[in-house]
């Protein structure tokens, strides 16, 4: 029950902050800081897939319907939680991961944080610019936002994790 709470109140934080805040900040280059995707990371590892699809296409939809993106964040959302298992798999440790709670950077080594979360950030973010732009002779701008939004996202999200997540006590 405690686990369903403490997503339920990440769930309206990340959808207001994302939605309200970071979608309103002009860095300059079309940089995009989105930390969403950090939410569907941090989704228990053993949630099964519909449902995860589910909340996140819930996620992009309340964060696009604020935001009036017409279903950009929502698409995004949804590809990166079916994509989810596929990735988790190509990086499973040789034990699996079977004692992990939830993926964050205190539970997982932090290279297999950049790995995982990098290459979901860089799938989402060149989704995301893609539909936005949805034009072919704009590849080179799709890239550009996605190269440089990319290392922003990952920065928000860490310091979300330093800030809000506690670090487990064996760890510290």
């Amino acid at each position: 029950m405690q686990v369903f709470i403490i997503h339920t109140i990440r769930f309206v934080l990340f959808l207001f902050a994302q939605a309200l805040l970071l979608n309103q900040l002009e860095v300059g280059f079309g940089i995009h800081v989105m930390i969403y995707p950090l939410f569907i990371l941090l989704l228990p590892y053993n949630i099964n897939i519909f449902l995860a699809m589910l909340i996140s296409f819930a996620l992009g939809m309340g964060i696009d319907s604020i935001s009036n993106t017409y279903g950009l964040h929502a698409s995004s959302a949804l590809l990166l939680a079916y994509l989810r298992p596929t990735i988790f798999k190509m990086f499973e440790p040789r034990d699996g991961y079977e004692n992990v709670q939830e993926f964050n950077m205190y539970e997982m080594n932090r290279s297999w944080l950049f790995s995982v979360f990098g290459i979901m950030l860089l799938v989402h973010h060149l989704w995301f610019f893609s539909l936005e732009l949805f034009k072919f002779n704009e590849i080179g701008f799709i890239l550009q936002k996605t190269i440089l939004s990319v290392p922003f996202s990952m920065l928000a999200c860490i310091l979300i994790q330093l800030i809000f997540i506690r670090r487990p006590a064996s760890s510290r």
